[in-house]
């Protein structure tokens, strides 16, 4: 098997309907600009809460993308 190097890089998206739809924000928009996603690790999920009603849900995530030959 080849040695590969991947980096990590965080981030957080954010949905008004789940948590599931704001991870899927944040990898999305990272695939419009980084080539060889790989895997991504939900690490932290909190509300926004405004008048007592939860009004977004966030998604911290930790992507990582393999480097090219």
């Amino acid at each position: 098997m080849a040695e590969s190097v991947y980096k990590i890089i965080e981030l957080v998206g954010t949905s008004t309907e789940s948590w599931e739809k704001a991870a899927t924000a944040a990898v999305t928009r990272a695939a419009e600009t980084v080539r060889n996603l790989r895997v991504a690790e939900v690490t932290e999920q909190d509300l926004v809460i405004e008048d007592g009603k939860i009004t977004a849900y966030r998604t911290k995530v930790r992507v990582s993308f393999k480097f090219e030959e």
